[in-house]
């Protein structure tokens, strides 16, 4: 699922564009230097890819969808 990432006062944010869906992360479980899995305000885990260190944002990214809460 292709998803944009932003960041803003520290607080990520996901941008879902075929579902039109603007949600917060309220939750990060790191995998590595940076991505794992990002738990959205909405109760949705989407897991990031990991990367060596935490990328300019926004950004998009090809995500997995772990669970719809």
């Amino acid at each position: 699922m292709k998803v944009t990432l932003n960041k803003k006062g520290g607080v990520y944010s996901v941008y879902v564009p075929k579902k039109d869906l603007e949600e917060l992360v309220v939750e990060v479980e790191q995998q590595g230097a940076w991505g794992g899995l990002f738990t959205l305000n909405n109760g949705w885990i989407l897991e990031f890819p990991e990367l060596d260190e935490e990328p300019e944002l926004p950004q998009t990214f090809n995500t997995k969808l772990v669970s719809r809460g």
